[in-house]
Order: structure tokens, then sequence, then C-alpha cells
């Protein structure tokens, strides 16, 4: 199976002057269109590589907004051709039309976006459009038209919808091209052609663009240069991941709030809780209050809310749901979902005044039951669900419950080899 390789090109800030001869071993491989992570891997073999990362450690690792870049790999030397390589790890070849969008922040590192591309190709993801994570504007992967077109162009028919949308990175910045696609349009192309729409953060504007104004649904779930391209992804995101992308019957039980608040009840109902249907819809509660009172911010009738945010002190938490609160959002829903909320610190007027107290509030102001821990957000182990799908929320006997997820788009199974998502090639 052949890998293509981006093109090697000079950073302008620290690489414009050097020469072939000044190039250190990581640079010369680049050059000649052999990734970093294959040299890293071809030298230290996939166990030690892996092992040298501190991303899996066994427990939850938090992150900040912008999905800031781990470590990178060191550089060492290779005498393993790239097709050993290939054969040793297992990969198959790439089936999967992809194209990835990036809507918000630039990737940081090549390196990193090179790794995170070997391994979705290891995985059979055939990337239609890798040069894109070399865009840069400012802060963002490209400019406003630039990321606007990721999806333009697929609303227009000048680009083939493909089965997946990747997303490459959160951060900031989708708001800016909400006006300039036409979801509607899209939502219908990608409904036609079954596209899977995948990301979370700040793509979750997108997200709730593309069901209020296209009636799409898309996957929450882990990104290109935020998760695929870390020293070691974690194993339980990717495999979650997967089984998102593929099961069209997919189910996530959850039996304690921790995630959410240690202090709260799994369930926070005022009666007898009961299972409930209807859509499931949300994301990033930053992103989703921001977006209250547009017109890209999905109206659900008997719909189920999912949030999640990090790194918010629980003032803000409650100031942005009350934002959502007085716009009238909550009204005519059936239930509101909180999945991580990580990262949020103390408060430094009243220690007592926390997530679990804010929560609390809001089920007094709502009067709708709150259901917590749901393993998605700024952390690892992710679970990856469908927004904007039919969701059945079950509590069980034990006190915990069940989400329920149909009428999505998903993917053949056997398209797909789970293990190069944390590999590469």
């Amino acid at each position: 199976m052949g890998i293509k390789r981006q093109s090697w090109k000079d950073d302008k800030n620290n690489r414009a002057t050097e020469t072939t001869s000044g190039l250190n071993r990581r640079q010369f491989l680049r050059r000649i269109g052999v990734s970093a992570g294959t040299a890293v891997l071809a030298s230290q073999g996939m166990s030690q590589a892996l092992a040298a990362s501190p991303i899996e450690s066994g427990h939850s690792t938090q992150l900040t907004k912008d999905d800031l870049p781990t470590s990178l790999l060191d550089d060492s030397s290779s005498s393993q051709t790239s097709q050993e390589l290939l054969t040793q790890t297992g990969c198959i070849t790439a089936m999967i039309e992809t194209r990835l969008f990036a809507s918000s922040n630039v990737g940081g590192s090549d390196e990193r976006n090179q790794l995170a591309l070997d391994r979705v190709a290891c995985a059979g993801f055939k990337v239609e459009n890798p040069a894109i994570t070399n865009r840069q504007y400012l802060r963002f992967a490209g400019t406003d038209s630039q990321r606007a077109s990721d999806f333009q162009n697929l609303a227009t028919g000048a680009i083939a919808a493909p089965k997946l949308l990747l997303g490459v990175r959160g951060g900031y910045g989708a708001m800016r091209i909400l006006p300039m696609v036409d979801w509607a349009t899209l939502g219908r192309i990608m409904k036609e052609r079954g596209t899977i729409l995948a990301g979370f953060s700040d793509v979750t504007a997108i997200q709730c663009a593309l069901l209020a104004k296209g009636s799409m649904s898309s996957l929450a779930a882990p990104m290109l240069y935020s998760e695929f391209g870390k020293t070691a992804p974690d194993k339980v995101s990717c495999q979650q991941f997967v089984e998102a992308l593929t099961n069209p019957n997919l189910t996530i039980s959850i039996q304690d709030a921790s995630l959410t608040s240690q202090q709260l009840p799994v369930i926070l109902t005022k009666g007898e809780p009961k299972p409930l249907t209807g859509t499931i819809w949300g994301g990033n509660l930053s992103v989703v209050s921001a977006l209250a009172g547009s017109e890209y911010l999905p109206r659900i009738d008997g719909g189920i809310v999912f949030l999640e945010d990090v790194g918010e002190q629980a003032y803000r938490i409650e100031r942005m749901l009350y934002d959502l609160y007085l716009a009238g959002v909550f009204k005519g829903q059936q239930a509101i979902v909180f999945g991580a909320l990580s990262g949020t610190g103390e408060d430094s007027y009243d220690k007592r005044y926390d997530v679990a107290t804010v929560i609390r509030q809001l089920h007094e102001l709502t009067g709708l039951p709150i259901y917590s821990g749901m393993p998605f957000g700024h952390i690892g182990k992710k679970y990856s669900f469908p927004l904007g799908a039919t969701c059945q929320l079950i509590p069980n006997t034990d006190g915990g419950y069940q989400l329920s997820f149909n009428d999505y788009p998903t993917i053949k199974a056997d398209a797909i080899q789970v293990e190069g998502l944390w590999q590469t090639a």
C-alpha cells in the first residue's frame, strides 16, 4: 500500500536559509518524503515510541480548548523501509473517501499533522486533501474564504461529497464562516451521499449550523491533529470513534457523574426518571451559548440537549447556561445531558460555589431532568456519538442510564483497521 506524502516546506521563521548540508536527520527525511513519525518508529520500534508518550497514562487527559500539541517525537535514525513498517503496523489499503476541513485554529506542528495523516491512512481513510493542514492566516487554518470553501465547494458540487468529513482541530474561528456556507444544500447533499462530519469543540458551530439549516446529523468525535497526531493517541477514544462510525445502533452506558461533577447524582430529577426519546443536539457550551439568538442554533422540539466544556470556572458556566435559559433554548426540551466539565477550578469568592451548585440551579430553573457523566468532551477516553440523531435515554435500575442512537449514516466496519489510528506508517 502506498501513502501519499506531503512535500517538504521551509518554515519561514527559521528554515529559510538552511542548506541541504545543514539539515538534521528529521529535516532531511521530510525533504525526501519520509515522515518524522516513520523515522521514529523505524529506529525505536512501535512499542518504544508509544511508551515514550506522556499521554497514555491510564487516566483521562485534559486538553485546552485549543487542543495544544503534546511533545514531539524525538529525532532518530532508520534502517528499515516504509514498506517494512507498513507490514509491521498492519495497515490496510485506504478506501474510505475522506476530506479534511479546517474551520478553526491552525495546527502548530507539521510533524504532528503528518503523523496524523499517516495514521488515518493506515486505518483505511483515503484523505483527498492533505495539503489543507498547511494553510494558515493569522491564528486560523486559512482565511475565512478558504475555510468556508471546505464546505461550500461541496454544497455547489464543485467537489464531490466524501464519505467522511474529518475536522483537523478546534480552537476558535468556525463562527466567522457560518454566513458564507449554504448549509441547507450541503445538508441535502450529505444526506444523499451518507456523509459523516466528525469533530467537536469549536466545530460545534459547524455541527449546529448543519443541523439547524440543513437538518443533517454529525458525529461528536476526536479530530485529526488534536487526537490522531498525538505521540500516543488514546486507544479508547480511537476504538469508540470507529464504533460510532460503524455501528448503526450505538449504545453508551453511564454509571457515575464524576466527569461532570463528583458532587452530583448521575440523574437529577424531581420525580421518577422515565425513558425519553428525542433528537440529541448541542456540543461545546461556550459555542452553543454564543449562537443563542442566531439562525444557526437548532430549534428542536422535544430535544435532548448535550453540553460539555473545559477550563471555565463555575460562575462562567452558569452565565452561559443563563444565556441559553433567558433565550428560551431549554423550552420544549425533554432533558439536558452533561458531558465532561473539565478544568473548572475553584471560585475565588466562595469554594462552595461549584459546578454541582450551578447544575442544581439549572435544574430548578428549567424543571428538566439532568443526566451527568457522559464520557465526552476535552478529555481522554472519549465516547463518540451522533448529534442530530434520534436518541433514546433509558434510566437503569441501579441509578445509571443508557443512551441509544439510531437514524444516522455509518461506514462498513471491514473498511477500517482501528489499530492504525494509534500506529503510524
